[in-house]
C-alpha cells in the first residue's frame, strides 16, 4: 500500500483506522469524503483472523473478531451507503470466506463473522437494488498471505490435495475478482458472492 501511495500520490492515500471503533470509522468516511470527494466504490477488506476451539477462546477474541470482522463491515457500510442512496450509484464489496458456507474445525467464531457478511450481502442487496446499487462479496480459499503464514505445512499440504487447480490462490487473483464486481461489467451483479478458491469448495 506504500509503494502504491508513493507512486501515486495523486490517485491513492492511506488512512489509519482501527475498524472496531465507530467513531473512527465516522471520522475516516468524513475526510475521505471532503479530500477525494464522495464515494462510490466502497471494498470491506479488512480483517482478522484469530483460530482455535470455541469453548477454549477467550471472550476478548470472539469480541475482537466481531468488532473487526463483523461490526467494522456493518458500520463502514452504514457510513457510506446513505450518500450512495442519494447520489443513485454504488459498489459494495465484502471480502467473505469459504469458511462461511464449509465449517473447519478450529474457525467456529471466525466462520460467523463471515457468515454473517454474506446474509448481510445478500439483504443489503435488496434494500440498496432500487437506487443503482449492487452489493456483492467475494470469498476467497486459501491463499498465501501473512495470515495463513503461520500454517503447519502437513495442514497447507492437505488443503492443496484438495485443491483442483493443486495450488493456493494469489492476493492478486482476489483483487481482480473484486475488480469486475466493481465494474460496469457487473452492474446486473448484486447480492453474490464470488467463490475463488481453486476449486477447494467444489
Amino acid at each position: 500500500m506504500d509503494a502504491l501511495v508513493q507512486r501515486h500520490p495523486d490517485r491513492a492515500a492511506f488512512y489509519r483506522a482501527d475498524l472496531g471503533a465507530r467513531t473512527e470509522i465516522e471520522t475516516l468516511v468524513r475526510r475521505v469524503e471532503q479530500e477525494w470527494g464522495p464515494i462510490g466504490v466502497l471494498v470491506n477488506n479488512a480483517g482478522i483472523t484469530l483460530e482455535g476451539v470455541l469453548a477454549r477462546m477467550s471472550m476478548q477474541e470472539i469480541e475482537r473478531l466481531i468488532d473487526v470482522n463483523l461490526r467494522g463491515t456493518l458500520t463502514l457500510t452504514h457510513a457510506v451507503a446513505r450518500g450512495m442512496m442519494i447520489r443513485r450509484f454504488g459498489r459494495i464489496v465484502s471480502v467473505s470466506s469459504i469458511v462461511a458456507t464449509r465449517g473447519f474445525t478450529g474457525t467456529a467464531a471466525y466462520a460467523a463473522t463471515k457468515g454473517a457478511i454474506e446474509a448481510m450481502t445478500r439483504a443489503l442487496a435488496r434494500e440498496l437494488g432500487s437506487r443503482n446499487i449492487t452489493v456483492n462479496a467475494v470469498a476467497p480459499g486459501y491463499l498465501e498471505t501473512d495470515l495463513t503464514a503461520g500454517l503447519r505445512e502437513d495442514k497447507r499440504r492437505q488443503i492443496l490435495r484438495r485443491t483442483p487447480l493443486g495450488r493456493p490462490g494469489t492476493v492478486d487473483e482476489v483483487a481482480a475478482a473484486i475488480r469486475f464486481l466493481t465494474s460496469d461489467a457487473a452492474g446486473f451483479v448484486t447480492g453474490q458472492t464470488l467463490v475463488v478458491d481453486g476449486g477447494l469448495t467444489t
